[in-house]
């Protein structure tokens, strides 16, 4: 009974000093994570930059803080990190696959959204469609016709085209 009861207290000993570091690992993760994004925002947003660019990229610089945060706490159990990281690479792989056209569209409005090719309230001629920007989302534009029809282009199609802004100058 005496060596079951040293063995218990050895190991909870050997796992409490893992345990308690791994939380703490993940606690200054998460402040680190929290500040990392305040300051991002602060930033981005003294630059006067779209409202879409500054939410995607601090919350980017968020989730990728975090994550590192987790890895590092299971790193400290004896969790093979690194094949953890391929197999998260080769999901990461597969969905950007499958969402290759998302993807694209995303891609396309936030270069459109840098850029600034036309602004909310031109009236453009841009992927095959006529009309007055109403919003200028990261997935799509939406447009207002001459003749009060809304209309919703995909960014990839705007912006792997020509971009006509009638009322730029």
């Amino acid at each position: 009974m005496d060596n079951l009861m040293q063995a218990l207290i050895d190991f909870a000993t050997g796992y409490g000093i893992k345990v308690v570091g791994a939380i703490v690992v993940l606690i200054i993760g998460r402040m680190v994570a929290g500040w990392s994004r305040s300051m991002v925002r602060r930033v981005l947003g003294k630059r006067d930059t779209d409202q879409a660019i500054i939410s995607f990229v601090a919350s980017l610089a968020y989730w990728l803080i975090l994550i590192f945060a987790i890895m590092s706490a299971l790193g400290n159990f004896g969790v093979e990190t690194a094949s953890l990281v391929a197999v998260l690479g080769a999901a990461g792989f597969a969905v950007g696959f499958a969402l290759q056209g998302s993807l694209s569209n995303f891609a396309a409005g936030v270069m459109l959204l840098l850029f600034r090719p036309f602004r909310v309230g031109d009236f453009i001629e841009a992927g095959g469609a006529a009309g007055t920007v109403r919003e200028l989302n990261l997935f799509t534009t939406v447009m207002m016709t001459p003749d009060n029809i809304r209309v919703m282009v995909p960014n990839g199609k705007i912006f792997g085209d020509t971009i006509k802004n009638i009322t730029a100058e």
